[in-house]
């Protein structure tokens, strides 16, 4: 018999929820319905206070409307998956306090999930077959990561920044260049247009596999200060910008491929919806390894993700207690965090 899985996602600004039905190892997607909260695009970045509130009107109508496409009944669920952490701590609460009073409603089994593994199962939902080992590059607002993925559930981390993630530098750069938020989709719409003209640095490019974008961001600020036309430097700003920061993931991400001799790469997070992104890496890494990426949808954050990964660690009997509890700072479960090995220039 099927079995009924329920994802929730309340991490951020995003609010979700997704089906998951199937057996045993390969779970299909019912439906997912994802909720964003625009009311951030007036303040340049998210509100935590606002996303909170935002949750907490929108959690049960989305839950209601992914069971509705779904074709199913709320008795028909078997257990509930949601994000635990990391994000924002009372937009997960919220989340939390939902799926475990839903659960405990239900009489069924509740699992928290590592909001980076959701991100790291995503690509499975376009491709069933995707299977370790593999390295992965997480980008998003709040996380960059180079993770050598050995099996599902096994971690070893060879990099991260050291200070701003590179989606928080993409949505500093736009404001500073008077773009919309989210800022990456803007650079990367008017980065079409420019030229690497202003050649920035490209940070750690040759140090290790940790990243650093802050300095990258304050040479931005810079050159906008010193810009005697912005409106007519724009383009070329922007796409200065992004090659830098796309040089460096790229290069990082390819002498990972080559110190693990991984056959795969897989792109996560909203900075991986970045088309140029995808199309340098798989040209820098031809040859070595094929690069799979999520559908934009399922990149961004989503609870299709989440519950994909909760199907995984119910599978492996690891069901949450009634104490499971929001963690801003949740380590990702299986993550070795031993020194990293430098890679040769």
């Amino acid at each position: 018999m099927a079995e009924v899985l329920l994802g929730i996602e309340t991490s951020c600004d995003e609010t979700s929820a997704a089906v998951l039905v199937g057996e045993r190892d390969r779970p299909e997607l019912a439906s997912l319905v994802v909720l964003s909260q625009d009311i951030h695009a007036v303040f340049g970045g998210v509100v935590p206070e606002l996303a909170s509130r935002a949750h907490l009107r929108a959690l049960d109508p989305v839950v209601q409307r992914a069971l509705a496409e779904a074709g199913l009944p709320l008795s028909s669920v078997d257990a509930v998956a949601v994000t635990q952490g990391p994000g924002l701590a009372g937009a997960l609460l919220v989340g939390i306090t939902y799926a475990k009073t839903l659960a405990a409603a239900l009489g069924k089994p509740v699992v928290g999930v590592h909001h980076l593994e959701g991100h790291l199962f995503a690509p499975t939902l376009d491709d069933p077959d995707l299977e370790p080992p593999f390295v992965a590059l997480l980008v998003s607002g709040g996380h960059t990561l180079l993770l050598d993925v050995r099996a599902w559930g096994e971690y070893r981390l060879l990099g991260q920044t050291r200070d701003d993630a590179a989606g928080e530098a993409f949505d500093k750069v736009a404001t500073l260049l008077g773009l919309a938020y989210p800022g990456g989709p803007a650079i990367e719409r008017l980065a079409a247009e420019g030229t690497d003209r202003f050649r920035f640095p490209r940070p750690m490019l040759h140090d290790g596999f940790d990243f650093s974008f802050s300095g990258l961001k304050t040479a931005v600020l810079y050159a906008t200060r010193a810009s005697t036309d912005l409106a007519a430097d724009r383009t070329d700003l922007a796409r200065s910008f992004q090659d830098a920061v796309i040089d460096v993931l790229v290069e990082k991400t390819a002498r990972a491929v080559e110190h693990t001799e991984h056959p795969v790469v897989v792109l996560g997070g909203g900075v991986a919806c970045s088309r140029a992104l995808a199309r340098r890496m798989s040209d820098r890494v031809r040859g070595l390894a094929r690069v799979v990426v999520a559908r934009p949808r399922f990149n961004v954050d989503n609870a299709a993700m989440i519950a994909r990964a909760g199907w995984f660690r119910l599978r492996r009997g690891e069901a949450s207690t009634h104490h499971l509890d929001a963690n801003p700072s949740l380590p990702l479960p299986g993550l070795e965090r031993g020194p990293a090995p430098t890679p040769t220039p």
